[in-house]
């Protein structure tokens, strides 16, 4: 095979490659891979009894690496399995959440298309006409459903009104949707038509009107069927092609039933603050309001982290921290699920010992957890047992294979702490509490930790009105108000309460009946009057040495909570499930991007795994891309670097390599016949290196030179 032209090379060498491509892995990926493939076949296939197989030291190291990349490959398995869980459990919830709405809105079409088609059904002939109808003022309005999101960010309504859409056409509707930048000045009303014609018909013609709308709606498919625009965001469009719009469609509502749902943000006034008073004397107003934030997140915060849906749960900081996060970014369910999805990667990442999450997904777990703990090399069963939690509780723990039975019991006492949980939330939103707050409580591993006697007084506090604020009562704070909720709460609601804590506690025997004998009082019309009348006189009936109902329910509350809600921290394995590293979290999202690509350009070698780079150990390999060998080169100046010494030491780097490479040819006989490979030249040394440098600029890390010192340029990154 001929050898390559030297125009080829110049070309290959000019052709700039993104500044995020760090280096071309060598054959030793496909290596690895196939290490890991034939671990896999020896975890599959029974091990041979001859002793003639005894492993080389360089075998079993080559094993272990299959070892890593396989249980690599099975945690990514794992994470996608999860979220995916996860992901279709929050779309559930907010699908479900949201159809109460969805069925108000296509309620509100029915009838407003009731009330057009009585008022005159045009034929074919009289919709195509150019000009309008002679109808009343009063019908040429047209129904408007203004859905208010309470969302202060647009990002979690995307979602909403795209379900909303589906639910409308799959209902027998012609669905348009116009967006805010769609309805801007820049594009005007024609440009509005033209969008609007370009979702409904199949052939657009050249001018967009109205007209060409009604010759399409003419169609026997399409007749009989209101035509519904949904616009999402109302606040962020321009007033006067919006009202223009409506102006044009109001002369077009009788012959075509055109009717709008817009997505409102604020409140209810936007749109008299944003249309002129003529074009809102053409709508129709229908007001619908959505469900608020808070109860959104209630419902995914009991569907994803308190009901066990995925088998990934994170610990109290965390908690706190996507509390307070999800605060911080104006209550957006959105930024609350992407840290959560962070949190959740992370967790897949750094935890060696993950992947057996997946097993709280198969209906066989301890078989499933049994099989993979079998196969687990010696080394990472000892890490199993050395976790913290099961070092804590070693005077509870046999040493040996009992991790199955470990999750085991851990799966059930969550079950438990779960069922507490719903109980505590169901008492407390009578009295406003929010089952996140309850949850960031519920899993503090510091409840366990306090005395009886500090709870005593601390419930002594709560019983004569007063709550502890600020941090002396922060750990059971919400935990408090809701046992101080079901003292003082009415009967009929109390009846109701107890009638839900018999269903979250069915797998709870004992509980169970104590809840029906409380319930077993109330079940009478009488019973109801005379406990109610007892609850009214106050103090009196204490005094006299009746206890009311209300307050045996909140001690069997306390009672319940004492012996079973047990955080999932206290837990031995519990680091196989949990996420704790709030530390990895906050920089992750927070981020330091600067800092970040730094270290990705200083351990490429760790990135890519490739074997070209990491027989050298800590030293600088050519073979690395140009950008991280200059970022690595960077490290041995201070805040200014010397352009000509930087590029002596480049060029140094990728000629000391050349030289060796022709070195060994010229020392091995056996390939006198290889052509050694041509020495680059100056000039393509020097553009290797301003295109490095131009890279590093691009990515934040350094200052090009002034005028004033054009032999300089200034780092702008520091630290490893």
């Amino acid at each position: 095979m001929a050898a390559p032209s030297q125009e080829a090379s110049l070309t290959a060498a000019n052709n700039i490659q993104p500044f995020f491509v760090l280096h071309k892995a060598a054959a030793g990926a496909s290596l690895t891979t196939s290490r890991a493939r034939r671990r896999v076949d020896k975890i599959s296939q029974p091990s041979s009894p001859n002793p003639k197989s005894a492993k080389r030291p360089r075998d079993e190291d080559e094993d272990d690496e299959g070892d890593m990349e396989l249980y690599e490959q099975l945690r990514l398995e794992a994470f996608h399995r999860t979220w995916s869980k996860i992901q279709s459990t929050i779309n559930e919830v907010l699908r479900g959440i949201n159809l109460k709405l969805f069925d108000q809105v296509l309620r509100w079409v029915q009838e407003s298309f009731s009330t057009v088609r009585s008022v005159m059904r045009p034929c074919p002939a009289e919709i195509q006409q150019p000009h309008p109808l002679l109808t009343d003022v009063i019908c040429r309005k047209i129904p408007t459903a203004f859905v208010l999101t309470k969302n202060a960010e647009f990002v979690d309504d995307v979602t909403t009104f795209r379900d909303l859409s589906d639910h409308l056409e799959s209902n027998g509707c012609h669905l348009a949707k116009l967006s805010s930048t769609e309805l801007s000045a820049k594009h005007g009303v024609a440009g509005c038509l033209r969008s609007l014609l370009r979702q409904l018909l199949s052939d657009v013609p050249d001018v967009a009107d109205v007209s060409a709308l009604a010759s399409w709606y003419c169609g026997a498919k399409n007749y009989d069927h209101p035509i519904i625009i949904v616009i999402d965001d109302l606040e962020q469009c321009s007033g006067d092609v919006l009202g223009e719009l409506v102006m044009t469609l109001s002369e077009w509502v009788v012959k075509i039933p055109i009717f709008f749902v817009m997505g409102i943000a604020t409140t209810l006034d936007a749109p008299r603050k944003l249309l002129s008073s003529e074009a809102l004397q053409q709508l129709d107003p229908c007001q619908l309001t959505m469900g608020s934030p808070s109860d959104r997140m209630n419902a995914l915060v009991e569907a994803i982290l308190v009901k066990p849906c995925a088998g990934f749960c994170i610990s109290h900081e965390v908690a706190v921290f996507l509390k307070n996060y999800f605060f911080r970014h104006d209550g957006t369910i959105t930024s609350f699920i992407s840290a959560l999805k962070l949190a959740c990667s992370k967790h897949f990442s750094i935890e060696p010992l993950s992947f057996l999450c997946m097993g709280t997904l198969e209906e066989d777990c301890e078989n499933f957890w049994r099989d993979k703990f079998g196969a687990l090399p010696q080394a990472m069963q000892k890490q199993a047992f050395g976790l913290p939690s099961c070092t804590r509780e070693n005077n509870s723990i046999k040493p040996g294979n009992n991790l199955v039975e470990g999750l085991s019991a851990l799966m059930k006492l969550q079950r438990n702490w779960i069922s507490v949980l719903l109980c505590l939330y169901e008492a407390g939103r009578h009295g406003k509490v929010q089952l996140l707050d309850i949850f960031c409580e519920a899993i503090n591993p510091d409840l366990r930790t306090q005395k009886d006697s500090n709870i005593e007084l601390l419930m002594s506090k709560v019983t004569s009105g007063n709550l502890p604020s600020g941090n002396s009562g922060a750990g059971r704070r919400f935990l408090a108000q809701a046992l101080d909720t079901v003292r003082y709460m009415p009967m009929e609601t109390l009846f109701r309460v107890l009638k839900v804590w018999s269903i979250h506690l069915e797998g709870m025997n004992e509980m169970n009946e104590k809840v029906k004998e409380l319930l077993s009082t109330t079940t009478s019309a009488d019973c109801m009057r005379i406990t109610k009348d007892k609850w009214t006189r106050s103090t009196n009936s204490t005094a006299n040495g009746a206890v009311p109902l209300n307050e045996k329910a909140a001690m069997l509350l306390d009672d319940i909570t004492r012996k079973f809600l047990v955080p999932v921290e206290c837990l031995p394995f519990h680091e196989i499930i949990c996420f704790k590293n709030v530390g990895v979290l906050q920089s992750a999202l927070i981020g330091n991007p600067r800092r970040m690509v730094q270290l990705d350009l200083l351990k490429s070698q760790s990135r890519l795994k490739c074997s070209c780079c990491s027989r050298n150990g800590i030293a600088v390999s050519a073979s690395l891309h140009d950008t991280s060998i200059m970022c690595n080169l960077a490290q041995e100046y201070g805040d200014v670097i010397n352009l000509h010494d930087w590029y002596l030491s480049f060029d140094g780097i990728i000629n000391n390599t050349n030289s060796k490479g022709k070195r060994k040819l010229i020392g091995s006989p056996s390939k006198k016949k290889s052509k050694a490979a041509p020495q680059e030249s100056e000039a393509m040394i020097q553009a290797r290196f301003c295109r490095a440098v131009t890279e590093l600029q691009i990515t934040g890390l350094l200052r090009m030179p002034s005028k004033r010192r054009p032999d300089l340029v200034q780092r702008v990154a520091f630290g490893p």
